[in-house]
């Protein structure tokens, strides 16, 4: 282990518990020890994670959030007793790790929850809103502060928590705590001033209405997050460590409207002046640890950072809370192991929080500690698999269902919370197996085979493997997907795969009765409609820099791909434009709210023109013509254009062999959809 994250691995102290480093897992909704959006339950899958991570010398684990009120089905969490027996079972072999549990519990989620259009429609017909009651309680759900309008959908507003509500989850916080305590577990968490959940809207002024004990002054509107730890403590005992999950900054302009990374704005949630106050009132509350960052649903991009954020985005802002408090600090948020194990041996932080890179490599600590960094598969912050929930102008949150109720799987990583269908098997026949396309989709269906014992040969007519990959990690804030081609690219040398580079198959022909994978991906969508289409750049010349740009840049195509090259053309110092024929920018499926709502806010900020609803019509020199909803046409001028269009799948002529297509070639996707396909095309041979 190299010197410089010495401290990362040093003991500390949690109240009472001390545990063994510095490392902590944060919770991610999804590794969830009692389920989660399903009844209660002891989750074999949320217990294998937890133990894995604790295995590979985690200090502190915590599992995903439980609510306290189950918002499917309406179940209180301390009803299923069963569960906190199985609990109380396994918890000695997840002590044999030397790591502790804390289990974070959430009040809810208020205004925040996360409507789709189901619900939607359940909601705004008063016969099928009585009979979902059973199972989606939407009045009991959404209820908040004071009403307010729903993060994701203006159909579902929030209405006020009574008194006797707010008691009843108080009560219900100590009763699971104690039960918790009985089953052998170190700790809770309580989730949270933090993020615009419940609690935090209780505690934030523009969300917060109310004019009783629980509104109006700091100590009122942090009265319900107080006298949550007051009864755990008075029912489990002084000595029973509590956190708290905080955000000391809400980096929050209005409803659904954040603040980005030095933008001058005013803040209506949690500024650091009141912040440095409430910290104090939480630690003399009985609160023993603040797991901090920033945040809330309406600025989602601080508390789940795209790529587009920063490293160490919210460290600054935990060192400095540090200072009012003395009890431990944690920060998470893109931090760096190398920030992190700085700011705590300098004593500005107690313990470094990480969480999607467990998802991407679960060993990834165990490798730090033993000098095996290059095998560590790294998280590339796309939140495709575990954090997907995605919404554009019109809709609510449009997640496939079965990203609602699985989240925490990983992209990059296809056996992770899905060990059913996704696990290694050896094959009693090993193979030679073709694989024609030596990109991301080629290189996993490779490993996989290699795994299992056969024998993986790729054919790549480039001079290097990385396929179209290679462009979409060119921009230069991608470090990560950078990384993530190396990992492959090694993977690749360290098991021996056979490569023939510079090889351009045109059919399968030449390898008839073999198992044959292609992986030929997609060829780029030409405009050859629009008069002057020729003299546009595509968007994989531009980002490989096969062809130059000149000053101002129309990108015709306000997808993700499209907004990423907007995005770094403006990091260069030029002047993009987007020409978009949908009514917003990223409207699409699969991308994380936190990532496209970080990219249409920055547009905004630097007043980057956005023309939506407009259809290019012809390419000039010097200009483009477009047509907008209106029907008017109208001139833009410009030094060159990239066209991102989008793209169609490319495989090729089936002559011969076995056939398995992968990846984009089969249907055009991102890239969980072509790394979780390779897993499954290569385990099925």
């Amino acid at each position: 282990m190299r010197k410089e994250l010495e401290s990362l691995f040093t003991p500390w102290k949690i109240g009472n518990c001390e545990i063994k480093n510095r490392i902590v897992l944060t919770s991610m909704g999804g590794t969830d020890l009692f389920g989660w959006m399903e009844k209660n339950h002891f989750d074999k899958d949320g217990a294998r994670f937890i133990m894995e991570v604790a295995k590979n010398n985690a200090g502190l684990v915590l599992p995903g959030c439980q609510p306290v009120y189950n918002p499917m089905f309406g179940q209180w969490l301390y009803k299923n007793k069963k569960m906190y027996k199985d609990l109380a079972e396994w918890m000695p072999e997840f002590h044999k790790t030397g790591a502790k549990l804390f289990i974070q519990l959430t009040a809810g989620f208020g205004r925040s929850f996360t409507v789709s259009s189901v619900m939607e429609t359940l909601y705004t017909n008063p016969v099928l809103r009585g009979l979902s009651k059973p199972v989606l309680n939407f009045d009991k759900i959404l209820a908040t502060a004071s009403p307010a309008p729903n993060r994701w959908s203006d159909k579902m507003p929030s209405r006020e928590l009574t008194v006797a509500e707010i008691e009843e989850y108080i009560e219900a916080f100590a009763k699971v705590s104690k039960m918790l305590k009985e089953a052998g577990v170190d700790g809770v968490e309580i989730h949270a001033v933090h993020e615009g959940y419940l609690l935090d809207q209780f505690a934030l002024k523009y969300v917060n209405k109310r004019t009783d004990e629980y509104g109006g002054s700091l100590d009122n509107r942090l009265r319900f997050a107080v006298e949550i730890v007051k009864a755990i403590k008075k029912e489990c005992g002084d000595d029973f460590p509590v956190s708290l999950r905080y955000s000391v900054r809400s980096m929050t302009k209005g409803l659904r409207e954040g603040a980005l990374p030095g933008e001058e704005f005013t803040e209506v949630g949690r500024d650091m002046e009141e912040s440095e106050k409430a910290v104090k009132i939480l630690q003399d509350a009985g609160y023993d640890m603040l797991n901090c960052d920033n945040g809330t649903y309406d600025a989602w991009y601080w508390a789940h950072p795209p790529i587009y954020m920063p490293e160490n985005c919210n460290l600054a802002d935990v060192e400095h809370i540090r200072q009012f408090v003395d009890i431990p600090v944690v920060c998470a948020g893109r931090l760096t192991p190398e920030a992190a194990a700085a700011s705590i041996s300098e004593g500005k932080l107690d313990g470094a929080g990480f969480a999607r890179r467990f998802l991407a490599d679960p060993e990834w600590v165990t490798k730090l500690i033993n000098d095996n960094e290059e095998d560590i598969r790294p998280c590339i912050l796309c939140h495709s698999g575990c954090f997907n929930m995605c919404h554009y102008k019109g809709v609510p949150n449009d997640q496939e269902l079965s990203d609602s109720l699985h989240l925490s799987r990983c992209a990059v990583n296809a056996e992770m919370m899905q060990w059913n269908k996704h696990h290694i098997e050896k094959t009693n026949n090993p193979k030679t197996v073709i694989i024609i396309g030596g990109g991301i989709g080629g290189m996993e269906a490779a490993r996989v085979l290699k795994l299992r014992g056969h024998n993986p040969v790729i054919y790549e007519k480039n001079s290097e493997l990385g396929g179209t990959f290679i462009a979409a990690a060119a921009e230069s804030y991608k470090g990560k997907l950078r990384e993530l081609l190396a990992w492959y690219r090694r993977k690749m040398e360290e098991m021996n795969i056979e490569i023939h580079l510079n090889t351009n198959i045109e059919n399968t022909d030449q390898f008839k009765g073999q198992d044959i994978i292609v992986a030929t991906g997609s060829s780029a969508r030409e405009l050859k409609m629009v008069p002057g289409y020729e003299k546009m750049v595509e968007a994989c010349e531009f980002l490989t820099g096969t062809k130059e740009v000149g000053e101002t840049v129309a990108v015709v195509g306000g997808g993700l791909t499209g907004c990423e090259i907007a995005y770094e053309l403006a990091l260069q110092g030029k002047k993009p434009l987007i020409v978009e024929m949908k009514n917003d920018l990223i409207a699409q499926t699969g991308v994380c709210l936190a990532n496209s709502s970080y990219l249409r806010e920055w547009f905004a900020w630097k007043e980057v023109p956005v023309y939506l609803e407009t259809s290019l019509k012809e390419v000039k020199d010097g200009a483009i013509i477009c047509k907008n909803k209106e029907g008017e046409e109208f001139e833009v001028k410009c030094d060159s254009v990239i066209s991102s269009a989008g793209y169609i799948p490319k495989p090729l002529a089936n002559e011969g062999g076995k056939v398995h297509l992968v990846g984009d070639c089969k249907q055009v996707g991102n890239l969980r959809t072509v790394i979780w396909r390779a897993y499954e095309v290569a385990m099925k041979i």
